[in-house]
């Protein structure tokens, strides 16, 4: 049996789908694929073998996305009690808040699992296509990036959005143009504004109905032209107001350090997004530079988002490009455009559109050097 338990061995043999039950092979296979490594393997033409599949690389993704996801469910708790007009001990229990956050996100994630999963398989089914792995991360990720407070039959409106028009019009997990977790945030954005801006979405009521106070976050006092009254070390740590896991940039970093050490993420575009931030930030020079990392979803779209392997660029040149205009264009909105003062969803909305241009012109350019090398070849070789 290689390691694997006999009586799940067994499970799946005794019902794998036969005779009018057949069509639901596609749903049959995502199960087995994911309890079990397939047996099967390439049987012509020249391939590569290697350790892991599709799978394995989403559920690395998710694993490096539990310590910012832990964090926020303890930051909800925090928050709230914060915020309470009661009064509060001059420490609150961890377990206190992480449960409070806890309960606050189990529907958030569930909504966000069933529905998308639900139309994943559905359109396996239509196609008779294996399921897509790609929805692994992406329903981790949905609720990680929108306010405590957003409703749950909005998040699934925004869910089935960003599978059916963000990724299965387009073919599925590896056809997409724009990276569906931030598809959905953007259709919440524009949708219902009011659900996604403002101070009272960032702190979650109590379960039983008792109101808390309203949070600014660092974002908005920077859009209000203010400087923000949270301390650097409180942006760092994650203690502030903000989307349910986007404000720890220490939980992000560790995150990015597993990503980095596994090779499933790209160094390069992770530098640049910090390097075009960085530099945004001196031009404007409205609050100190390195503020812009610790502020909103900067670092969690740099770590996250914008290495997307499908939708961002795919030459090594073209990586420093993409990343690099992804953090200048974040930070020029967030000075220039009070109304959007978030810039980092747009900006790698933006650079998604223009990665398949920009590495277009990095190969172009590729060609163009190795035709004048080879012409000078030739023109030597004559003489």
């Amino acid at each position: 049996m290689n390691g694997k338990p006999k009586w799940l061995v067994d499970w799946f043999e005794k019902h794998e789908p036969k005779g009018r039950w057949a069509w639901l092979g596609s749903t049959y296979e995502a199960f087995h694929t994911f309890a079990f490594t397939p047996n099967r393997v390439t049987t012509s033409g020249s391939h590569v073998r290697d350790a892991i599949d599709l799978k394995r690389a989403m559920i690395t993704v998710v694993i490096a996305l539990i310590p910012a996801m832990l964090f926020g469910m303890w930051n909800i708790g925090y928050q709230h009690y914060l915020a309470s007009p009661e009064p509060l001990p001059s420490s609150l229990p961890i377990l206190t808040c992480f449960w409070f956050g806890f309960l606050r996100m189990l529907p958030i994630l569930a909504v966000s699992y069933l529905v998308g999963l639900t139309i994943e398989f559905a359109f396996a089914q239509i196609r008779h296509h294996q399921v897509n792995e790609g929805f692994l991360v992406t329903g981790f990720l949905i609720p990680m990036i929108v306010p405590v407070t957003t409703p749950l039959w909005q998040l699934a409106l925004a869910t089935a959005f960003a599978v059916v028009i963000g990724k299965e019009v387009f073919g599925g997990t590896g056809m997409n143009f724009l990276n569906p977790a931030l598809v959905a945030r953007a259709f919440l954005f524009f949708s219902y504004p009011t659900r996604m801006s403002g101070d009272n979405v960032w702190i979650a009521a109590d379960l039983w109905g008792t109101d808390a106070i309203a949070g600014a976050t660092p974002l908005a006092e920077l859009a209000a032209g203010l400087r923000p009254s949270a301390s650097a070390l409180d942006m760092f740590i994650g203690t502030i107001p903000g989307s349910t896991c986007e404000t720890s940039v220490i939980a992000i970093l560790l995150g990015a350090l597993l990503l980095l050490l596994t090779g499933i993420a790209s160094w390069r575009i992770m530098l640049s997004v910090i390097l075009g931030g960085g530099l945004m930030g001196l031009v404007f020079n409205q609050v100190p530079f390195y503020y812009h990392y610790l502020m909103g979803g900067f670092m969690f779209g740099a770590v996250f988002m914008a290495t997307d392997p499908v939708t961002a660029a795919q030459t090594n040149a073209g990586k420093w490009i993409y990343g690099f205009l992804i953090g200048a264009f974040a930070v020029m909105l967030r000075v220039m455009n009070p109304a959007y003062p978030e810039g980092m969803m747009l900006s790698i909305l933006l650079m998604n559109c223009f990665a398949p241009l920009i590495d277009h012109c990095v190969i172009a350019r590729n060609i163009k050097k190795r035709q004048r090398r080879a012409l000078l070849s030739s023109k030597a070789t004559s003489r």
